[in-house]
């Protein structure tokens, strides 16, 4: 799944700085939040960017630039920053919403078992399938998908449930997404901070990246 990944260049023409660190883990042993993740949470809110940093309001302006609202539908890491304290899940999906928060940088999580064909960012044509709780997407907005249909609406607005991660979830794909001004370096250090984290949750898990830009 992680070399067939890619970016549509409708995508690229749109925001020639994107890039996404793709992460795949195998062999996960998730369960429900716990003290460990309830402090890797509050550790992240703490340094949490403010919501007028330059690394939010660049996805404030991707969403413009294909037609979305930010103020009604919101990039993923600036709604997360909104919800303080931040909801805990279950381990794997508290681990990477402390990351993305700690870092200002979106962060998709998807179940590899529900997966179907390789994951794509893509500029929709409106008749792709969705889920109820998507809605359909627009023409032209930037969806992420799989061959069964749309997994993410609005870049990274609001997930699917047939995808999401849960507590039975085993394999998983985690797409950490950057625009400038954060860096690629950045973008490394937080795949290696998720990496570990998971790592603590279950010791010894398979662990894969790449980066497509």
């Amino acid at each position: 799944m992680i070399e067939a990944i890619r970016v549509d260049e409708a995508v690229r023409e749109l925001r020639p700085d994107f890039a996404v660190l793709a992460v795949c883990a195998y062999g996960l042993a998730n369960g429900p939040s716990d003290d460990r993740s309830r402090g890797w949470l509050t550790e992240a809110a703490e340094a949490a960017p403010p919501l007028e940093d330059e690394k939010i309001e660049a996805w404030r302006a991707a969403y413009r630039a294909f037609g979305a609202k930010p103020q009604r539908t919101r990039p993923s890491v600036d709604a997360l920053i909104r919800r303080m304290p931040l909801p805990e899940i279950n381990l794997v999906v508290d681990a990477y919403n402390s990351v993305s928060v700690r870092h200002g940088l979106p962060i998709g999580g998807e179940d590899l078992g529900h997966y179907e064909g390789a994951a794509r960012l893509v500029r929709a044509a409106g008749d792709e399938p969705s889920d109820e709780v998507l809605g359909d997407p627009g023409i032209g907005e930037v969806v992420w998908r799989d061959d069964a249909g749309v997994t993410c609406r609005r870049w990274n607005w609001r997930q699917c449930v047939r995808t999401r991660i849960t507590e039975d979830t085993v394999d998983a794909l985690f797409l950490l997404e950057r625009l400038e001004p954060l860096s690629l370096e950045e973008l490394s250090a937080a795949g290696d901070e998720l990496a570990a984290l998971l790592d603590t949750i279950t010791p010894g898990i398979r662990i894969e990246s790449r980066l497509t830009r």
